[in-house]
């Protein structure tokens, strides 16, 4: 079973936010809203994609490298991190 099968009530609900969130920008845009409250709303769902990216990424690294059934060694276990720690911070 794959990490976004067992993940999966998470990460739909974090899609349905998301879809929330846009729908704002829809109707904001819609509406002629102030053009800042606009950004805001879209900046909120540009960080909402990201996490959600990091977390699938994160998942499928864990999951598929860093498996303990895999016997991954320590090195191993320390750049899959360590990437996954890049990662995060160039999705923030």
């Amino acid at each position: 079973m794959s990490h976004t099968v067992r993940e999966k009530k998470k990460l739909l609900d974090r899609v349905r936010r998301i879809r929330g969130q846009l729908d704002a920008v829809e109707r904001g845009l819609a509406e002629e809203w102030d053009p800042y409250a606009i950004l805001q709303t879209v900046t909120a769902c540009r960080g909402a994609l990201n996490g959600l990216i990091s977390e699938i990424i994160q998942g499928h690294v864990r999951y598929h490298l860093m498996d303990p059934e895999l016997k991954p060694t320590s090195e191993q276990v320390k750049a899959a991190e360590q990437v996954l720690e890049v990662i995060k911070t160039y999705l923030k």
